[in-house]
């Protein structure tokens, strides 16, 4: 995998063993609720870094795949696995590539991540942190106010959720999934703090189509909501309004159920949103199918596949997230004198 990430202002410190950390939370063998797939990931940075700083150059990456093991797709040569994407690329393109190793693999994210880890370095001189967790597997689920939560946990189990309880029903969950051959979905809530006001556009920029439309491009995900989401149509007006105060010398709301924007664009408060993610479509169990000709299949799958993709989607959520957000960033400011 590779990638170029331009518009990369310039003199922002490149710290590589932070790249890194980033593609680690997301590579495959991290632990027994993920695929067994054993894949160091390590990144090479071959342009636009020049004695640790960006220079406004390109930055070109590449990321060698030193563990695949094509032979396990050869039995998915002519036939279309059941809610991927084998029939639609086939029926666009005309041509497939069954090796597990083309666009619709969740491996492209890797790309993702080393972009998105280059967008914190530069948010991180902003004072914008951007942290995901998982808030949901399968029935499992964690309050949805995230301030009940120290997010600095996140990292303390493999579900990469601060609720440490509740992480290990899913962690369990997610055990027995895997024991049955089967997999399962869930949330990631994700939460950017110190975005300031005026981030997004008016119409077709808006700052939550933006992220929405970042979020619907993961592989899995099938949904996307900010601020109160869904739950709000229950409420009314009267007790959604986010009410507007002063607090000393800065203008702020008391409450913030429109999760950060209004209008399109940040109002300065946290922004918040849930992002739903699908069971992955790879199961070990048997299923009908039909092959390139129409006749019908059976199709088993062999390999090395996750159970659950959520662990190792939440740095996908953070990195697609840091880049929306520096992008808004950096068009806000040529918008301005």
């Amino acid at each position: 995998m590779g990638g170029v990430v331009d518009g990369m202002p310039a003199g922002i410190e490149i710290d590589t063993d932070f790249i890194q950390h980033e593609l680690d939370r997301r590579r495959p063998g991290q632990s027994a609720i993920t695929t067994s797939r054993k894949e160091p990931d390590r990144v090479e940075l071959l342009s636009g870094v020049f004695e640790g700083k960006s220079t406004g150059c390109p930055i070109g990456f590449t990321v060698h795949n030193t563990n695949q093991h094509s032979q396990d797709y050869e039995n998915m040569r002519h036939v279309f696995r059941p809610s991927h994407a084998d029939y639609t690329y086939y029926h666009k393109y005309g041509v497939r590539d069954h090796r597990g190793g083309g666009r619709s693999s969740a491996r492209i994210t890797i790309s993702r991540c080393v972009g998105g880890a280059l967008a914190k370095l530069a948010l991180k001189q902003l004072g914008i942190t951007i942290q995901a967790y998982t808030s949901q597997v399968g029935d499992i689920q964690t309050d949805r106010d995230y301030h009940k939560y120290d997010l600095s946990q996140t990292e303390a189990n493999p579900v990469r959720c601060p609720d440490q309880e509740k992480a290990k029903a899913m962690e369990d969950l997610i055990c027995q999934v895997k024991a049955d051959g089967d997999t399962i979905g869930g949330i990631i809530t994700c939460v950017i703090k110190g975005c300031p006001a005026g981030l997004g556009d008016p119409e077709f920029g808006k700052l939550h189509a933006m992220l929405g439309a970042a979020m619907l491009s993961i592989n899995a995900v099938k949904g996307f909501e900010y601020g109160e989401g869904f739950d709000g149509v229950t409420e009314r007006g009267s007790l959604q309004n986010d009410i507007f105060t002063s607090r000393d010398g800065c203008v702020t709301t008391l409450t913030n159920h429109s999760g950060g924007i209004q209008g399109g664009i940040s109002n300065g408060q946290d922004i918040y949103f849930r992002v739903a993610f699908k069971p992955v479509a790879t199961v070990l169990t048997p299923q009908a199918t039909i092959d390139q000709d129409g006749n019908p299949a059976q199709l088993t799958v062999r390999g090395r596949h996750d159970p659950c993709v959520l662990p190792r989607a939440v740095p996908i959520v953070e990195a697609m997230a840091a880049m929306v957000i520096l992008d808004s960033y950096l068009l806000n400011k040529t918008t301005k004198i």
